[in-house]
């Protein structure tokens, strides 16, 4: 079985179809309308139409050498249908992203129910302010709601209120949670927290860590001491290493993806209040530089509003009109 092979698939219910559409409204309406005045008095997609689609790609954070893969593509095309109508612009771009998305390990999650290893670890890391808490509150609900018994660590302990934060969550949705005085050792909170999940039979641990940048040796030697104590009480813990990031930095979520990935086995991003911003193009650019899969992403404030990414149900509600 690999990794995120039970997530088994299935069709996104209506209310997690309208919750995504709504969550990409803001980036939608800056996106067509972007490409609305790149079309504008053109009837064929020539040299100067793709010029500006360029710019509106890359101003949209979808990244520089994604955007050059992207309007690539769309010149060969261009080139062997000799003839491409502008109307046909939208469906010719969103065939593309989809193809680019499938090609870069983005793969199709559906369902929040575990697989046969238990307890499955979930290593969570991020910067502070980029919504790290709340995804965790809301994957343990997800979880519950999935049928799993979990367990939360709160292993960040040099933030002031991080414990308590997190122990709110736990009790607003009605999930254990392991924690130690501040300032205690973060590896020593992991450890207990593993023990925890072992002797409760439960299917999920989820362990979060200090949201804080600093140097990539620093940050690495901790993470590792964290990842190292884990192994000891459940053997290839954690199985799941996720980075969560705030999509309404646009490049600056890509220079944080860049730090985390350098210093730990990044193996899952989760993209956070996509509701609120114009820059959803970021998935795009992200899912492509690092090949890293797309698995969560948060279109709203509401404990259900942390879906897991569909690449498909993604670029239909980009392109939806």
């Amino acid at each position: 079985m690999g990794l995120f092979d039970f997530f088994k698939k299935k069709e996104a219910t209506p209310q997690e179809q309208q919750a995504l559409d709504t969550g990409l409204e803001k980036t939608k309406d800056s996106f067509f309308s972007k490409i609305t005045k790149v079309v504008a008095g053109k009837s064929t997609v020539d040299d100067d139409v793709l010029d500006d689609l360029e710019e509106v790609l890359v101003t949209s954070d979808v990244g520089v050498s994604t955007t050059l893969k992207i309007i690539k593509r769309i010149q060969d095309r261009v080139a062997r249908d000799k003839y491409v109508n502008t109307t046909e612009l939208n469906s010719l771009l969103r065939d593309e992203i989809q193809h680019l998305l499938a090609e870069n390990n983005s793969n199709d999650f559906a369902n929040f129910e575990y697989g046969s290893q238990k307890p499955y670890v979930i290593m969570v890391v991020g910067v502070n302010g980029v919504g790290k808490t709340t995804t965790i509150g809301k994957l343990a609900h997800k979880l519950k709601q999935a049928g799993n018994q979990a367990v939360i660590g709160a292993a960040d302990t040099f933030r002031a209120a991080a414990v308590d934060q997190i122990q709110l969550w736990g009790e607003r949705v009605g999930v254990r949670v392991v924690a130690q005085a501040m300032g205690s050792d973060p590896a020593s909170v992991a450890y207990d927290t593993l023990r925890s999940a072992v002797a409760s039979s439960d299917d999920v641990a989820i362990i979060d860590t200090a949201g804080r940048l600093h140097n990539k040796v620093g940050l690495m030697n901790e993470l590792t001491k964290i990842k190292n104590v884990m192994e000891k009480v459940v053997p290839g813990a954690p199985h799941e290493i996720l980075l969560v990031l705030d999509a309404s930095t646009g490049q600056n979520a890509i220079e944080q993806c860049k730090q985390f990935t350098e210093a730990t086995a990044v193996n899952a991003l989760a993209l956070t209040k996509l509701d609120g911003t114009a820059k959803g193009g970021v998935v795009i650019g992200i899912s492509d530089q690092f090949r890293i899969p797309v698995k969560y992403i948060g279109v709203g404030e509401g404990m259900d509003h942390l879906q897991l990414f569909d690449r498909k149900a993604f670029v239909d509600s980009l392109f939806k009109q």
